[in-house]
């Protein structure tokens, strides 16, 4: 009784640091929740009576359309590198995930590039066949169509990851009771493979719904109305952070959309096999002609995904090194990785603090302070700089009127006008990331080791520093990667909070891509498609090590054989 009341209290210090660190990151969501009881300004009704319904249009559209892609390209492609077996097959399982290390905006500018009345595909057409501009048409890259399908083809990875991972995971059994009871191949996918997997696959569409939610730098440059574009539009543009703020509020509502629709399509449905899988899934043998089927599908979703991006990525960058590498890219870039190094430093320190604050004293007030913290990953950038900024703001304006009245001198912008405001950004946005891979991580270790340090006098210091520091090693590698790479990509959190005189890689892209200078923007640009290699690649790897690669594949009857038999 007596140590676990010295326990309680020598708890009490940490569960009060969590709550307040978990306080300080929640601080710009609920600062743009409250703008809900405001009472709407002449901005916020001109713009509900104008262009707010153009706004609610467009993001739903943008959804669908972007639902309809990552589904299409992301279960084809999963199930064909699982279940089948055709040529390139072990290339593809990690390669369709590299998709994942371009930004939806910077292959927006690439095909823009590409596809553009002056760019190389329109050009080759009208040599080729003699055509005048109106004399032929071809599809308009900046579009609502043409978001759709560059969204899509970088967050449809999303949905493969976890798809692929539901499939492995299925049954043979299951399979096999399915062609026993007459059901071909495709009515075993449909009926058996494809519901078992769904709340994986639910689940990496809503990541990918979310992302398209929170996108700025593609639907600003295609000039496609969304509510990204309309809160930048309504700080900088009318000056109205309130009616920004609002305006922020029906975009977070759609995110609670998102998450509302995942809940509810598993409602009490549960998929699941029970006892231990004795034998290794099966795969279908593919006919030659459809072997090449599926090589195509895979190969095209590739190329146009990641492979064509990158080769005209690399061509504009070799023409145009010389000039941009002497326009202070090395400028840019020691910002950027600056920026990204500090914030994931950071980001890992908070995670390893706040789980392992859970880990030892799992409390309802403890629990509740790591899950608030790590909401903001869910948060659109542009929100979260909305957030940022008010209190910041006013917060300056507090201290310097302070300062004013009681030394007669001004502080100026001490907070948001500085890196302290971004830094604060990255935090909310990105805390998570590290936040759930610090925690695998220690779910991993044994709380014996836990309480083997403490019965031989470590104090909790000691042992995180000693004991689960270099047993994370991995864990916490991972997770600052991924935060490096997270900050590197952020565009409109960037480019609303950093300091007048502080450019990053990102906004140097996106500003060159808005002056047209699409050649110029891709030093800039392939410098982050580089950057977000590193943890593609490592997922990659960690991919191809799995037991299920390890194991020996038992081949299914060539399609279309009867069922039952197999090879």
């Amino acid at each position: 009784m007596i140590l676990r009341r010295a326990l309680a209290l020598h708890a009490q210090p940490r569960a009060l640091g969590m709550l307040l660190i978990a306080a300080i990151l929640s601080l710009p969501v609920v600062v743009v929740l409250s703008f809900v009881f405001h009472p709407a300004g002449d901005v916020w009704r001109h713009l509900s009576a104008t262009v707010l319904p153009l706004y609610v249009r467009n993001s739903a559209l943008l959804m669908v359309g972007v639902a309809a892609g990552t589904l299409a390209l992301g279960v084809t492609t999963a199930w064909l590198t699982t279940m089948c077996t055709f040529p390139g097959r072990k290339l593809f399982e990690w390669a369709l995930l590299l998709p994942l290390a371009i930004p939806a905006y910077i292959i927006a500018y690439t095909y823009t590039g590409m596809l553009d009345f002056a760019g190389p595909a329109q050009t080759f057409l009208r040599h080729l066949f003699g055509w005048s501009r109106g004399d032929y048409w071809f599809p308009e890259i900046r579009s609502l169509g043409g978001a759709m399908v560059m969204l899509s083809l970088v967050l449809y990875p999303y949905v493969y990851l976890l798809a692929r991972s539901a499939f492995l995971e299925q049954s043979p059994y299951a399979i096999d009771v399915s062609r026993t009871l007459g059901c071909g191949t495709w009515s075993s996918f449909f009926r058996v493979s494809l519901p078992a997997a769904r709340p994986a696959i639910i689940a990496g569409l809503s990541l990918a719904l979310m992302e398209t939610l929170a996108d700025f730098g593609t639907v600003q440059y295609f000039g496609v109305p969304t509510f990204t574009t309309g809160i930048f539009r309504t700080w900088f543009g009318l000056g109205d952070s309130g009616a920004a703020a609002q305006l922020a509020v029906v975009l977070l509502a759609f995110i609670f959309f998102v998450f509302a629709a995942e809940r509810w399509s598993r409602k009490r449905a549960s998929f699941h096999h029970v006892g231990n899988r004795s034998r290794p899934l099966g795969t279908y043998v593919l006919s030659p002609g459809r072997a090449w089927v599926a090589f195509s599908a895979c190969a095209l979703t590739l190329a146009v995904g990641f492979v064509v991006p990158v080769i005209q990525l690399s061509i504009w960058a070799v023409q145009t090194a010389g000039e941009m590498m002497e326009a202070g890219f090395f400028e840019l870039l020691t910002h950027t990785l600056a920026l990204a190094a500090a914030t994931a430093v950071i980001s890992v320190l908070l995670a390893l603090y706040l789980a392992y604050g859970r880990r030892a004293h799992a409390t309802l007030p403890v629990r509740f302070a790591v899950r608030l913290a790590g909401m903001g990953y869910a948060v659109p950038g542009i929100v979260i700089a909305v957030g940022v900024m008010l209190p910041l703001a006013w917060l300056d304006d507090v201290l310097d009127a302070w300062t004013r009245s009681q030394f007669g001198f001004s502080t100026g912008l001490i907070l948001s006008g500085t890196l302290v405001a971004l830094m604060l950004a990255y935090q909310v946005r990105f805390l998570a990331v590290s936040l759930q891979t610090v925690e695998s991580g220690l779910a991993k270790i044994t709380p014996v080791i836990d309480e083997a340090g403490r019965s031989l006098g470590c104090r909790v210091s000691e042992l995180v520093r000693r004991v689960h520091v270099p047993m994370l090693r991995g864990s916490l590698l991972t997770a600052s990667l991924l935060v490096f790479v997270d900050v590197m990509k952020e565009l409109p959190a960037t480019l609303v909070l950093r300091p007048f005189d502080f450019n990053t890689l990102a906004v140097r892209a996106y500003e060159l891509a808005t002056d047209e200078r699409l050649e110029d923007a891709s030093t800039a640009a392939l410098s982050i498609v580089a950057a977000g290699l590193v943890p593609v690649i490592l997922l990659s790897l960690s991919i191809a090590r799995s037991r299920y690669r390890e194991t020996l594949e038992v081949p299914y009857a060539p399609l279309p054989q009867a069922v039952g038999q197999q090879t």
